[in-house]
């Protein structure tokens, strides 16, 4: 009964924003509340504690003590959605398959997968030395196992 009335707050706060979308919801013992968002453009504190004001408003913590925390997914936090590679588009990315490990720019995202492109420095065909030679990896949402993004300073 509480968990359906604090999901029914959740939605009706992320429909107020729609370029913010919900990344984790628990509901843990002695009702603790814990909300992780992901925002198309980024999640702001004012997006956290809109969402916040929107659950905690509305219920009575005379009828059932609660306590809540909105938070925004962390910037070396694994994807979950294809949502989330959409606004990384540009951005580099390590990717880990069942086989493989992949780093690259994230040069595309739709509902099936990512593109994924680099450089990488390849023997010749002929000849000695190298050359640098442009990679492009396609990876299905299925076969990825974790996606994060690559901070640099």
């Amino acid at each position: 009964m509480f968990k359906e009335k604090v999901t029914a707050l959740l939605e009706a706060g992320l429909k107020e924003n729609e370029s913010i979308f919900l990344i984790d919801f628990t509901l843990g013992a002695g009702n603790k509340i814990n909300i992780t968002l992901d925002g198309d453009h980024g999640v702001t504190l004012k997006d956290c504690i809109a969402i916040s004001r929107a659950i905690e408003h509305n219920l009575d913590r005379e009828e059932e003590d609660f306590s809540l925390e909105v938070a925004s997914v962390g910037a070396t936090t694994p994807m979950v959605m294809p949502r989330q590679y959409k606004k990384n588009i540009g951005r580099e990315l390590e990717v880990k398959t069942q086989d493989a490990k992949f780093e690259g720019v994230l040069t595309e995202a739709d509902d099936q997968g990512i593109t994924l492109e680099w450089k990488s420095r390849e023997p010749k065909p002929v000849g000695k030395g190298k050359v640098t030679v442009q990679k492009k990896q396609v990876i299905g949402f299925s076969d990825i196992q974790e996606a994060k993004v690559i901070i640099k300073f």
